[in-house]
Order: structure tokens, then sequence, then C-alpha cells
């Protein structure tokens, strides 16, 4: 016999520790329930892969019209999708923007080989982030000492210009680290 929603939800929070109120809108049709259950066997970010199926997911099945059955992806190609964003292959702005898109065109399609043909994938090679976060210092020596004299709401400057001198395949996060190591 199947699962109740009221179980399902308690299974969802207690097994794979989402909030209530996720589960409360996972279980809201039994196909979404099954869905959400079969992607968590596939994956251990059992939080992000329900913000996807609140956020994009949803936002994809009603601007279709449509209910999850009719989802194009398999819970396996988005279990690979959140597996990339979650090892920082690819960043969360190019996971949505990008690749989840162009999945929804060519659901076949391999996550990591859409990133991979796209150059998609985060530049988490040190020696080039520092050269750069160097170069953005180095080009901006007001800022620099505004920043060193206690205006911290700098450092969203310094990260962007980095960002933009990566093409946007900076990891922010490594980024930020460098700079906050280089701003001492």
């Amino acid at each position: 016999m199947p699962s109740l929603p009221r179980e399902l939800r308690e299974k969802f929070v207690n097994k794979y520790g989402i909030p209530a109120y996720d589960a409360e809108l996972l279980t809201d049709t039994r196909d979404m329930a099954r869905y959400f259950e079969e992607l968590c066997g596939l994956t251990t970010h059992y939080k992000t892969a329900s913000n996807w199926l609140m956020g994009p997911v949803r936002s994809y099945l009603n601007e279709n019209g449509t209910e999850i059955a009719a989802f194009p992806l398999s819970p396996g190609t988005l279990a690979e999708l959140i597996e990339l964003v979650e090892t920082q292959v690819i960043s969360h702005s190019v996971a949505t923007q990008k690749a989840f898109p162009a999945l929804l065109d060519a659901p076949s399609r391999s996550p990591r080989e859409l990133a991979e043909e796209n150059d998609w994938l985060q530049n988490c090679n040190t020696d080039e982030l520092e050269t750069l976060v160097g170069e953005v210092l180095q080009a901006m020596p007001d800022k620099v000492m505004a920043y060193k004299k206690g205006k911290k709401g700098l450092m969203g400057l310094f990260v962007g210009e980095v960002m933009k001198k990566s093409k946007g395949k900076g990891d922010p996060k490594m980024i930020n680290q460098l700079l906050e190591t280089k701003l001492g």
C-alpha cells in the first residue's frame, strides 16, 4: 500500500533532514514525492535536491502548465547537475541560468559534457586567480586604501572585478579568500 502524504512528510523530514515546509510542498502530489525520493537515492545533497525541485523545477512546471510526470529531466540528470554544483565544478548561477535551460532543451545530454562543451567549468586554479586578484588590486589603489581604512563594503567590488577578469569562471569563494589574504 502506498505511503500516505503525512507518512511521506515525516519520512522526508526524518530521513532526508529537510524542513517540514519543504516536505509539505514535496508531498503535494504523489509523483513529486516519488521524483524527490528517486533523486535522493542518487545524491546525498537532500536539501539542495529539495531546493531544486521547489525552485527551478517548480518554476518550469508552472510556466509550462505541466506536472512532474512530464518533466523532461530524469532524476539521474538532475542529480548529476546537483553534484557539479556541490563539488564546485560549475557555479550555482551557471547551473540555474545556463545548464538547466540547456538540459531542458536536450534532456538526454550529460550535464558535465554540456558544461565542458560550453566552457562553463569554474576556474579553481589558485595561481591564475591570484594573478587576477593582484591585477585588480593594483588597478584600484584608492579603493584598496579605503578598504584598509574600514570600507569593508568594497569587497564586493573587488570580487566583481576579479569575476569580470575571469570571464565569470572564477570560484567566488576562492576569490574572496584570496582577496582577504591580500588585503590583510
